[in-house]
């Protein structure tokens, strides 16, 4: 078995569960996944850009079923689950070069909360500097220390490309390394005036609906989703079908009946 197939059957283990005697050296008792778990709860997906493929259409498939196989069986668990995913990757971006399903992006891109860059919130850079200084005073038992204001502007003309856990970095290295009390610009294992790096590309804004515009019917609703998924995957691919149905994780033949059953309703 290939690297990448036991990483998908350990995820797929870890997020499914799996039946009793499932494989060698499974538990005889079997195992309940983490969606299982977290049934009428919430579950946090972290990088979920990371995911091999073959496990996002079975992600998928839990999202739209709302049920789970646990790996060795053919027994569906129903199950009721808030999902938060999150992600350093650029999500849209990823759909158009095929690496990350269209269908899984759309259905998990439902109410996107796009965080700051910590370069684009300079003026949190002081509060969020002593409260990582306080954290790493204590979990390794050393005095907290403060920083200058040589620190703070050296601090502020850094790029921040690792944003958060690169500030956490170079903070507990300055505090680790001295006896200093208060760590000024000479502490900083950084390279002042470093250049600050482009603005990556915004994913596709997803509108919010109208308050005012009335409620379609859900069937209406999820047509013009489909549709519009597949004419951004058209698109993509210059007008070429069968790549724009791989893009989307379909059949060509599913494909067509899809743009058929738009053009009899259009007609």
């Amino acid at each position: 078995m290939l690297p990448d197939q036991r990483l998908v059957l350990l995820l797929e283990a870890e997020f499914f569960g799996v039946a009793p005697g499932a494989y060698t050296g499974a538990e005889r008792k079997g195992r309940e996944g983490k969606f299982k778990l977290a049934d009428n709860g919430t579950i946090f997906l972290d990088e979920i850009g990371d995911m091999p493929l073959p496990l996002q259409a079975k992600l998928l498939r839990v999202l739209q079923e709302q049920e789970v196989e646990p790996l060795g069986s053919n027994q569906l668990h129903k199950i009721n689950v808030r999902v938060i995913a999150a992600t350093s990757r650029d999500l849209a971006s990823m759909v158009a070069q095929g690496v990350f399903r269209a269908d899984l992006y759309y259905r998990l891109h439902v109410l996107p909360i796009r965080l700051p860059r910590l370069i684009d919130r300079l003026e949190d850079l002081e509060p969020l500097a002593d409260a990582l200084l306080d954290d790493i005073a204590r979990r390794s038992g050393l005095p907290h220390k403060a920083l200058a204001s040589d620190a703070l502007e050296r601090l502020a003309q850094h790029g921040w490309p690792g944003n958060i856990r690169e500030l956490r970095n170079v903070l507990e290295q300055a505090a680790l390394m001295t006896d200093d009390l208060l760590l000024t610009a000479r502490h900083l294992s950084i390279v002042p005036n470093a250049s600050k790096p482009a603005a990556p590309a915004e994913p596709p804004a997803v509108p919010m609906p109208d308050p005012a515009a009335p409620i379609k019917p859900l069937p209406q609703a999820i047509a013009e989703l489909e549709m519009r998924a597949i004419r951004e995957a058209l698109a993509t691919t210059g007008g070429n079908k069968l790549a724009a149905a791989k893009l989307l994780g379909i059949s060509r033949a599913t494909l067509y009946e899809k743009l058929g059953a738009a053009e009899d309703a259009g007609s």
